[in-house]
């Protein structure tokens, strides 16, 4: 599938990646097919390469930074860490099915725990991928609430966050399962909600499920009046779980995979940064068919244009639309 000469297994991409000049190869074919590099201000392939200081200057003109690294445009710019610090990361983030958390990281690579959580963040904004296609089929519809349990929080962190009973204080998670999708395996989508009520959560299901597609969900209330446009099935828990067809278990197991990251991974996880943890958890599900090279170059392939400040991650500077 891939004509890149990718390592297999962690311990395969560690040596692989311990060589400078190899990993700016590696990500020069993966960049620019065919080696015709570009200048990322201009476009113009009129440059030439220093290779005293692995950078290339572009002739064209005049224009700001016309000297550019492998890293401008794409997640790894401005990051002082090389390519062979950059590469094992983003291969441990993308394979390891639980998630690993920015401690493992830091002790791994020889770097701060601070600058292992902004390197994580900047690999999960090239976890998302956004799509205009609609599920079909059989699509199950569920939602979950994400957050610290009240008997576990200091007095006053849940005097802070704790305000009623049940969900209160936690973050609403709804989800999607299209069961046998176009490669039959099945894929989810996720989205942080403010709330499961009726609006928000119908809004969701028309803009990603196709009309007339079987629909199945339990019985909260807030998917009445959906038997319009769906096949809608209701499997009410309070009596049983499956009934056929008509059940919501795939995404109930999905719901497990990801509280055993965020619970036994990452402890705790600002509801501010929770869609970032859903894109990962997301991706490592919808490619579990690929293998651990294939998912570290569909991750590879969509760091360019995908750049991600500090200050945008701890909400000193808006986050692009």
């Amino acid at each position: 599938m891939d004509t890149l000469n990718a390592p297999t297994t962690l311990l395969e991409a560690t040596r692989y990646f311990s060589d400078a000049d190899v990993c700016l190869s590696f990500m020069v074919a993966l960049r620019w097919p065919g080696g015709n590099v570009t200048c990322p201000m201009c476009g113009s392939s009129n440059v030439h390469f220093i290779s005293t200081r692995r950078l290339w200057r572009c002739n064209e003109g005049d224009h700001d930074r016309r000297q550019f690294s492998i890293k401008v445009g794409t997640i790894l710019e401005d990051s002082p860490l090389g390519l062979d610090k950059w590469l094992p990361a983003i291969w441990m983030i993308t394979n390891d099915k639980n998630g690993v958390s920015s401690y493992e990281i830091a002790r791994a690579l020889g770097i701060t725990q601070k600058s292992a959580w902004f390197m994580m963040h900047r690999v999960r904004a090239a976890m998302q991928r956004g799509s205009l296609d609609k599920f079909s089929g059989d699509v199950e519809v569920d939602e979950t609430f994400i957050g610290g349990r009240a008997r576990f929080m200091h007095k006053g962190k849940r005097a802070e966050k704790i305000k009623g009973t049940g969900p209160m204080g936690k973050a609403a998670v709804m989800g999607l399962l299209e069961r046998h999708g176009p490669d039959k395996k099945s894929r989810v989508r996720l989205k942080v909600v403010g709330a499961t009520r009726k609006r928000i959560l119908q809004a969701e299901v028309r803009a990603h499920v196709e009309r007339g597609t079987n629909l199945y969900t339990d019985a909260l209330k807030s998917y009445d009046g959906l038997s319009d446009e769906y096949t809608h099935g209701v499997i009410d828990h309070a009596e049983k779980y499956v009934d056929g067809k008509i059940h919501t278990n795939g995404l109930e197991n999905f719901w497990s995979l990801l509280k055993r990251a965020i619970r036994g991974t990452y402890v705790s996880v600002e509801p501010f940064h929770l869609f970032r943890y859903l894109d990962e958890e997301a991706f490592r599900f919808n490619e579990r068919g690929d293998n651990d090279g294939g998912r570290f170059l569909k991750v590879l392939r969509t760091i360019v244009g995908r750049r991600v400040t500090y200050r945008e991650l701890i909400g000193e500077s808006p986050l692009p639309a």
